[in-house]
């Protein structure tokens, strides 16, 4: 499964980063995560809010920070897809 964390690299995507690799572990999922601070790659994805989280090319949250368990539930749905 890849994971991006789309932001500039602020303190919200640093908590989202740590909450997407706490909700995949728990979940024991094989993941890469990687943070994507370039703007235009950002707007790439139609992001026009940040911080986002990109599971599998999909944009599924964007311009906030959910809470671990969403984000696990986020991860689960996207690993039965």
């Amino acid at each position: 499964m890849d994971i991006k964390i789309l932001g500039s690299g602020c303190k919200k995507c640093i908590t989202l980063e740590d909450r997407a690799r706490k909700g995949a572990a728990e979940l024991g999922l094989e993941t890469t995560i990687e943070s994507v601070h370039d703007p235009v790659a950002i707007a790439g994805y139609g992001v026009m809010r940040t911080p986002a989280l990109v599971i599998d090319e999909r944009v599924v949250v964007a311009g906030r920070v959910p809470a671990v368990e969403e984000v696990r539930s986020l991860l689960l749905q996207a690993s039965r897809a």
